[in-house]
C-alpha cells in the first residue's frame, strides 16, 4: 500500500530560492488551498560559500513556514480526495509516473473535456483484443445460438436452372454449385438440370421435393367418363391395305365421289377423313390411309383412332407386305377387322387362296368357323357395297359405341397443312363432346380459337359432334398429325397448357452432359447430303423424311436439315444456299420471290408428286457422293534393252515390246526385280526417229517417261489404262 501511495504522490518542482506562503484567506469548509508564489527579487547573502535564505520583511516576525514534504503530502491528499468525490468513489485515478507541471495547466480542450485529463480512454482495437482474449480463455461462457433450419417444400419441373432451384430452396447458389462439383459435375447458375438430379439435390439440402404436376391435358377415348347427354355415335372406319388394291376407289364409290383422280399416279399420298350416309340414314366415318411402304406412320396413326378396320385385298393379287403390316397395326390397336376382297369381278381371282392365307394371321372366315367378316366386293362395278356397309353397322352395334354430345369436345388430329389463304389448317376427328365455333382449344404444342369449321363436303358449319371429321381454322401454328385436341375453359388455360407442353418438349441441349470425354469420339466421317423438304401436308412430310432416313450406307448419309409444310419461300432458298443442300418440293411450288431468288443464287428446286420418285432422286444424289471404283487394264509390256542419252530429252529407254502394245500418253509403271519403282505416264514414243502413237508386239522403240531417267537394262515397262466405275447405293 505504501508503494502505491508513493506512486500517487504529487511532487512540486521548485528552486531553492522559492518561498512557500500559506494563504489563510483561501480556506473554505473541508478544503484547503495552497499557493506557491515566486519571489520577484530574492535576497541572497554569500557567507562562507554557503547560500542562506533571508526572508522578506513582511514575513519576519511570523511563524516558521511548514516544511516542503508536509505541503506535498497535503496537496496530494486533497487532489485525490477531490477526484474521488467527483467520480462517486467508483473510479480511482492511477498515476504511474509523477505528474509533470505542464499536465496541470488548464487549456481550452481540457476545459471542454474534463475527463481527458483524469483518465485516458482505451482504443477500440484494445477493447476488441480484450474481448477476443476473454472468448479464447472461456469459450463455454457464451454458447453460440443455433438457428433451426426451415424445411421448405420445393416444386420441381421437368427441367430447372441451378439459379431457380437455389431460389426455391432459399439456399446460396454457390453451395449448390459446390455440391455438384463434389459430384464431379462442373456447372454454372445458368445450367439446366433434369428433374431427377434436382430432386436429389433438394433432398441432400434437407428440403422436401414436390414434382410439378402437368396440367390435365391427356385425352383417351377409352378412359373418358361419359357425362352429360349420351348418345350413340357413328363408327370410325379405317380403310387399309396394300398399294393399288383399290382402297380409294372403293371409298369413292361408297361416298359417290372421285378422290382417285386428284391423286398423282392414282396413288394415295394423304390421309383423308370422310362421312357417308346409308340408305337407313345411318352415318359412317371413313378414314383412307396410303398403302405405299413409306406411309407406315400414317397407317399406324389411322389404326389408333379407329373403331373398325376394313382390310382391302385384291382378289387377283393376294396378300402383300403392306397387307401384313396393316393387319399387325390393327391387331396392336385391338380393333376388329373386316376383310373386303376387292376386284372379285376379274377372271383370274382366287378368293379361297386369300381366305386360307389369312388364317396364318389369325383372321378366320365365318364359313371356316371363325369370327372375321369377309365381304367380296367390286369397286368399279359397285358389287356388294351395301353388304359392306351393313357389315360395318353390324360390327358397330356389337361394339355399342356411345359418346357425350354436351361436354367440351376432344379429338385427334388426322392431318395438318398450311393453306396459302387460310393459314394453318388441321383435320380433326372428334371423339367426344360438342365442338362449337369460338371455342378455345389446345392441339399438340399449339393453341388457338376456332374461327371456322368446314366439313368433308366443304360446307361451313357451326357445331360438330362425335365421330365427325372437320377442318378447323384459327390455330397459331401448324399441329403435328396424331396430336391430341381438346377444348379448354378460356384463353388463359389454353395458353398455360400450351406453354407447359412447349417447354417440356424442348430439346435438352442445355442439360449438363454426364461424360464430356466421349464428346468428340463419335465424329461422323461419312459424306453427307444436306436435304430440305417442303410438302403440302404433315403426313407426307413425315413419310418422306422417314423413308429418306432409312437409306443407309457406310460411306454416305442423308442429312435432313429441314422438314416442313407449306410453300417454298425465300428463307428455304437462303438456307439451301448456306448449307449447300438440295431443295425438294413435294406437292408444293415456290412463291414468286423464292423462284426469283433461286434463279439468282443458282439453287435447283426439284418438284415431286409421287413419293418413290423423290426417293429415287435422293438415292441417285447419294450415289454421286460415293468414290468411284478404279479398274486397271494392262495393254502392253516392254523390256529395256539399252539406255541412250539424248541431249534434249535426257535418257531414253531403248525397249522391245514383248506383250500387247505400248501406247503414247498412257499410264506406265517400271518393275525392277518384281518391285514397282515408278508409276507415271509415257510422254513420248519413238520408232526409228519418228514419233508414233503406239508400238505393236515384237517391235523395238524408244520410251521416255515423265520425270524419270534412271533406267536400267532388263527393266520392265508396263503400259496400262485406268477406268473409273461409278458406284450406286
Amino acid at each position: 500500500m505504501e508503494k502505491k501511495d508513493k506512486k500517487r504522490t504529487l511532487t512540486i518542482n521548485a528552486n531553492a530560492g522559492k518561498n512557500i506562503k500559506i494563504n489563510p484567506f483561501k480556506k473554505k469548509e473541508n478544503k484547503q488551498s495552497f499557493t506557491i508564489e515566486k519571489k520577484k527579487q530574492p535576497f541572497f547573502k554569500k557567507d562562507n560559500k554557503k547560500k542562506s535564505f533571508v526572508a522578506p520583511s513582511h514575513i519576519e516576525g511570523k511563524k516558521k513556514p511548514a516544511s516542503r514534504k508536509f505541503i506535498e503530502k497535503q496537496a496530494t491528499k486533497d487532489f485525490i480526495k477531490k477526484k474521488d468525490d467527483q467520480l462517486g468513489g467508483k473510479r480511482k485515478l492511477k498515476l504511474k509516473e509523477p505528474i509533470d507541471k505542464r499536465d496541470l495547466k488548464l487549456t481550452v480542450s481540457r476545459a471542454l473535456n474534463v475527463e481527458e485529463i483524469e483518465i485516458k480512454q482505451r482504443s477500440l482495437a484494445s477493447v476488441k483484443r480484450a474481448r477476443l482474449k476473454e472468448k479464447r480463455n472461456s469459450p463455454e461462457v457464451e454458447e453460440k445460438k443455433e438457428f433451426k433450419k426451415i424445411i421448405r417444400e420445393v416444386t420441381i419441373p421437368e427441367q430447372i436452372t441451378i439459379q431457380e432451384l437455389s431460389n426455391r430452396m432459399a439456399e446460396r447458389s454457390n453451395d449448390v454449385i459446390k455440391f455438384l462439383f463434389n459430384m464431379k459435375v462442373i456447372a454454372t447458375i445458368n445450367h439446366t438440370i433434369d428433374k431427377d438430379t434436382a430432386e436429389y439435390i433438394v433432398k441432400e439440402f434437407g428440403h422436401k421435393p414436390l414434382v410439378e404436376k402437368a396440367p390435365s391435358s391427356e385425352v383417351n377415348k377409352k378412359e373418358i367418363n361419359l357425362k352429360g347427354e349420351i348418345k350413340k355415335r357413328p363408327p370410325v372406319v379405317t380403310i387399309m391395305g396394300h398399294v393399288d388394291h383399290g382402297k380409294t376407289s372403293l371409298l369413292d364409290n361408297l361416298r359417290n365421289s372421285n378422290v382417285v383422280s386428284g391423286e398423282f399416279g392414282g396413288i394415295t399420298q394423304h390421309i383423308g377423313a370422310y362421312q357417308i350416309k346409308t340408305e337407313k340414314n345411318d352415318l359412317i366415318t371413313f378414314i383412307d390411309t396410303p398403302g405405299h411402304a413409306a406411309f407406315t406412320e400414317m397407317r399406324a396413326r389411322g389404326s389408333k383412332i379407329t373403331d373398325i378396320v376394313v382390310l382391302v385385298v385384291a382378289a387377283d393379287d393376294g396378300i402383300k407386305p403392306q397387307t401384313v403390316e396393316a393387319i399387325k397395326h390393327a391387331q396392336a390397336a385391338k380393333v376388329p377387322i373386316i376383310v373386303a376382297i376387292n376386284k372379285c369381278d376379274l377372271p383370274n381371282k382366287n378368293i379361297s387362296k386369300i381366305k386360307n392365307e389369312m388364317m396364318q394371321y389369325g383372321l378366320i372366315a365365318e364359313e371356316l368357323s371363325g369370327e372375321t367378316l369377309f365381304v367380296e366386293v367390286s369397286a368399279t362395278k359397285k358389287i356388294n357395297l351395301e353388304k359392306l356397309k351393313d357389315s360395318i353397322l353390324l360390327q358397330s352395334e356389337i361394339l355399342d359405341l356411345k359418346a357425350s354430345i354436351s361436354g367440351p369436345a376432344s379429338g385427334v388430329v388426322v392431318e395438318s397443312k398450311i393453306d396459302k389463304g387460310k393459314g394453318p389448317v388441321s383435320t380433326i376427328l372428334i371423339s367426344s363432346g360438342k365442338l362449337k365455333k369460338g371455342d378455345y382449344f389446345v392441339c399438340g404444342n399449339t393453341w388457338g380459337k376456332i374461327r371456322a369449321m368446314i366439313n368433308d363436303s366443304g360446307k361451313m358449319i357451326d357445331e360438330a359432334f362425335p365421330s365427325t371429321p372437320v377442318e378447323i381454322l384459327g390455330m397459331n401454328n401448324s399441329a403435328y398429325a396424331g396430336a391430341e385436341f381438346f377444348v379448354t375453359e378460356n384463353e388463359n388455360k389454353a395458353k398455360e397448357i400450351s406453354e407447359f407442353k412447349t417447354n417440356s418438349n424442348t430439346e435438352k441441349n442445355k442439360i449438363i452432359p454426364k461424360d464430356k470425354t466421349k464428346l468428340f469420339e463419335n465424329s461422323n466421317e461419312k459424306k453427307e447430303l444436306n436435304i430440305i423438304i417442303k410438302s403440302d401436308v404433315q403426313g407426307s412430310s413425315e413419310a418422306l423424311k422417314n423413308a429418306i432416313d432409312k437409306i443407309q450406307h457406310s460411306e454416305v448419309a442423308a442429312n435432313i436439315i429441314l422438314s416442313d409444310i407449306g410453300m417454298i419461300n425465300e428463307t428455304d432458298v437462303s438456307l439451301a444456299k448456306a448449307s449447300n443442300a438440295i431443295l425438294l418440293g413435294f406437292n408444293v411450288k415456290p412463291n414468286r420471290e423464292a423462284k426469283k431468288l433461286a434463279e439468282e443464287q443458282g439453287i435447283q428446286i426439284k418438284y415431286f408428286n409421287i413419293i418413290y420418285e423423290a426417293l429415287e432422286f435422293v438415292e441417285k444424289n447419294l450415289s454421286g457422293l460415293l468414290t468411284p471404283d478404279v479398274k486397271e487394264v494392262v495393254i502392253g509390256t516392254a523390256e529395256v534393252k539399252k539406255v541412250f542419252k539424248v541431249s534434249n530429252a535426257g535418257k531414253i529407254a531403248g525397249s522391245k515390246v514383248i506383250e500387247g502394245e505400248i501406247k503414247n500418253k498412257s499410264k506406265a509403271r517400271i518393275i525392277r526385280d518384281g518391285i514397282v519403282i515408278y508409276d507415271g505416264e509415257i510422254i513420248s514414243l519413238f520408232r526409228e526417229k519418228n514419233a508414233v502413237k503406239d508400238v505393236k508386239n515384237g517391235l523395238e522403240c524408244g520410251i521416255s517417261l515423265k520425270d524419270y531417267i534412271d533406267f536400267k537394262e532388263k527393266d520392265i515397262i508396263e503400259s496400262y489404262l485406268s477406268e473409273k466405275i461409278e458406284r450406286s447405293i
